[in-house]
């Protein structure tokens, strides 16, 4: 025997990828009818390759033997058909599970050198692997066993290894797609099913492009993904997938290439995971019930379909939405979720802690987990954490435009042509009759304001009954029956004046911000207050507070934005200093006007600190409707309301449980104040949740008085801040589809799932559609030019 024996039965590491396998000893069959010279080589050969090795005669005991010891490589004589069939014995094993990852090898004849050589097709078809010619030589045997081994079986024991791989994937929760470097699908596992409502034998071996796509994504994107991953580069981002049932559904794509034979791309890897939020919720419990239904006894683990809480992902607030709320139909998925964008902030200690504790943390973690806390610590340096990144801004100018508008101070740049607005303070009552108690009110104006306490209340008639007055009227009813004279000591005639004044000092020639758009903010404000859990979370001096702030927000409004004033250098946004500019003079006019005049002073007879407390409430809530902190009000509330309170929902089903949570509010101011942040801004833009024609009013006033802004922006030489409202070009349509998106549908989902608002939402719904509708049928305007006829 030539060359050194291995140690007998040792294990051998293997490894796969980044796997570390341990291969124990290979075992190998002999299947030889008689003993003779060929039988003991490959025996031997077995002893010092340190093989075990197992010897059968015949066909049943080779079979036998084979399913009860699984052996990596069989040797079958293949010389002599006189004691039995090779080939049918070859076939019958291969008709087995097991064979899969076994190598047969067939011993056959040497031939003689004027032997013409034979073909080893009739033995590959048999289910042989390779052939052996007859030599007895111990050496000769080993070699070729020990080659088998180290490819073929090596291969073979890889490939085993991969069915840990493929058993993980098919129990993992996120969907995995692996496809050719063709696109053509290779693999799904059942997460992916589930999501997208296929069954694997309907998608693997289809092209991706055979599957029907979405037409939320963006023209080009399909193609930017495909530039990427051709580069060989890993691509991440927030695509629309198209489930068989139609549905489209936001989902969280990763798309990794695997580099294979020759250096080239052989595959590429894709996890997706659910982009969370209600709609995509819903219609995945949608397509998990109907399963049930049907019978389907696949065992789709509910929880799969819930959206998880990872480390890396931004809070999403629709997942927390009030299951009362899914009683209208939820809002299309937008393209911008403005909420998945806000970093969660539960910071209880100044952020130079949190960032202490992030790098404490760094030192002992693995490094993925040390650079995702790095790209957190980059996040947490930065000034405004609370503003999302538009990443598509240039793509949509109407919310570019909005979000310029809104949320900045605009660029500041002074012009020769300082803006002021007129100063004159109207401290008059007006002329106009007022009536001299609450049920002095005309019989018309009387029978309207009868229907005040419903959302659905027009306004607008209220406003064409009372000479643009809405506000005095709307404003003693409510206030009535709020008790707001009782909690003030003050006569009703005190707080009929108070009114008058408020009113007579909103501009009238603004065709959005006057006293009719605050009447409609005091009746929404109204509203939220009689909702159970809000009239449980705060006290009769927060409900005064609130309908106070609400009738005062805009007084003396001049119908232009804070960014215009800072470009134009106007003396309130010097007084200011270019900061919340409207939102702090229309507070500190208010309260000038009021402790002016005794007749109008509404806190004259109330004590100091009582005082003090109503007027630091009212101020919070006014400074609370400026747009730039929009985003910051909306992400507290969502983190200490809204989630503390699903979670007690979800863990006590006991009676009174809602009252606990109320109860547990009262006792944190903090959280009372967060409340009543939302609530009046909520109040401050409600417009979109309104009935449709209400909506339509509102949608025309607000472009309108943007429009006049635009014109005298244009005027004066100031920067343009919101260039697509252009009465010449502007799509009124577009601009509140943006409006809807960017601001009010992530608002409204948290005040929801707080104060259930079931009505709201739904003409929320209605609302966002009929503006999809124009938009689609290119209409620029609020309606039809067929319906403005009628």
């Amino acid at each position: 025997m030539n060359g050194p024996g291995r140690k007998q039965g040792s294990a051998t590491e293997v490894q796969i990828g980044p796997m570390r396998l341990t291969q124990d000893p290979i075992q190998v069959l002999l299947i030889f009818a008689k003993e003779d010279s060929q039988s003991d080589g490959f025996w031997w050969a077995c002893d010092r390759a340190g093989y075990r090795c197992n010897i059968a005669r015949t066909p049943e005991s080779a079979l036998e033997c084979f399913l009860d010891k699984h052996q990596e490589i069989i040797v079958i004589d293949h010389r002599n058909s006189r004691y039995f069939d090779a080939e049918d014995i070859c076939r019958s094993i291969r008709a087995t599970k097991p064979s899969e990852h076994t190598m047969i090898l067939a011993v056959v004849p040497r031939t003689s050198a004027d032997e013409e050589e034979t073909s080893v097709l009739p033995l590959l078809n048999a289910g042989f692997d390779r052939q052996f010619k007859e030599n007895s030589s111990i050496t000769a045997c080993y070699n070729e066993l020990v080659q088998i081994e180290h490819g073929e079986v090596r291969s073979q024991f890889k490939l085993r290894a991969c069915n840990a791989v493929f058993t993980a994937l098919d129990h993992c929760q996120e969907a995995i797609e692996i496809t050719s470097e063709d696109h053509v699908i290779q693999y799904v596992n059942p997460a992916f099913e589930r999501m997208m409502g296929y069954h694997k034998g309907e998608l693997i071996g289809k092209e991706l492009t055979e599957l029907p796509k979405s037409d939320k994504n963006c023209a080009d994107l399909i193609d930017n993904i495909n530039t990427f991953i051709k580069k060989g580069k890993e691509w991440q981002g927030v695509y629309y997938a198209r489930r068989k049932t139609g549905d489209s559904i936001q989902q969280h794509v990763k798309i990794t290439p695997v580099i294979g034979q020759g250096g080239k791309i052989r595959h590429f890897v894709s996890l997706k995971r659910l982009h969370c939020t209600k709609e995509n919720n819903k219609q995945l419990y949608k397509s998990h019930r109907d399963e049930k239904y049907t019978g389907d006894n696949s065992q789709s683990e509910s929880h799969s379909f819930k959206c998880k809480n990872r480390r890396k992902d931004s809070i999403d607030v629709k997942s927390i939405t009030s299951q009362s709320s899914d009683a209208a139909p939820s809002l299309p998925t937008r393209r911008y979720s403005s909420m998945a964008r806000i970093h969660s902030m539960t910071i209880e200690a100044p952020i130079t802690k949190v960032i202490n504790i992030i790098n404490a943390a760094q030192e002992n973690s693995p490094i993925t987990v040390a650079e995702a806390l790095d790209r957190v610590l980059e996040i947490l340096r930065t000034t405004e954490l609370y503003s999302p990144q538009l990443g598509t801004k240039d793509e949509d100018p109407h919310t570019s435009d909005l979000v310029g508008g809104l949320m900045t101070d605009g660029l500041r740049r002074l012009s020769g042509n300082e803006y002021v607005f007129s100063k004159n303070v109207n401290l008059s009552h007006s002329h106009l009759s007022v009536p001299n108690t609450i049920n002095d009110v005309p019989p018309c104006i009387a029978q309207l304001l009868d229907n005040e306490e419903s959302w659905d209340f027009n306004i607008f008639e209220l406003e064409a009954v009372t000479n643009k007055r809405p506000l005095v009227y709307l404003g003693l009813k409510i206030f009535a029956r709020f008790g707001v004279s009782e909690f003030l000591n003050c006569s009703e005639a005190t707080l009929r004046a108070w009114l008058q004044m408020i009113e007579a000092n909103y501009h009238s020639s603004n065709s959005y911000h006057n006293s009719t758009h605050a009447a409609d903010v005091l009746h929404a404000t109204a509203f939220f207050l009689r909702k159970e859990r809000v009239k449980g979370s705060l006290d009769h001096l927060d409900e005064v507070a609130a309908l106070i702030a609400a009738t005062i927000h805009d007084v003396d409004h001049p119908g232009r934005t804070n960014s215009f004033l800072c470009n134009a250098g106007s003396e309130l946004a010097v007084l200011y200093n270019d900061t919340a500019v409207l939102e702090s003079h229309h507070t500190a006019l208010a309260f000038q006007l009021t402790i002016k005049d005794s007749k109008c002073n509404i806190f004259k007879n109330i004590d100091r600190n009582r005082y003090r407390t109503l007027r630091q409430a009212i101020i919070d809530m006014v400074l609370a409707t400026e747009m730039t902190k929009h985003f910051e009000h909306v992400n507290k509330f969502v983190n200490s309301i809204n989630k503390p309170m699903a979670s007690e929902e979800t863990s006590s089903h006991s009676e009174g449980s809602d009252c606990e949570c109320t109860a547990n509010i009262k006792n944190f101011p903090d959280n009372q104040t967060l409340i009543k942040r939302m609530m009046i801004k909520c109040a401050d833009v409600a417009n979109p949740c309104r009935p449709l024609e209400l909506c339509i009013e509102w949608a025309g006033r607000i472009s309108e008085e943007y429009f006049a802004q635009t014109d005298e922006e244009k005027r004066q030489g100031l920067p343009v801040v919101m260039p697509v409202f252009d009465r010449n070009t502007c799509s009124i349509p577009k601009s509140q589809i943006s409006f809807i998106d960017y601001f009010i549908t992530d608002m409204f989902d948290a005040w929801d799932a707080f104060a259930h608002l079931p009505v709201l939402m739904q003409h929320l719904a209605n609302n966002y559609k009929h503006w999809k509708t124009l938009d689609e049928l290119k209409c620029k305007s609020v309606r039809l030019p067929s319906e403005n006829n009628n």
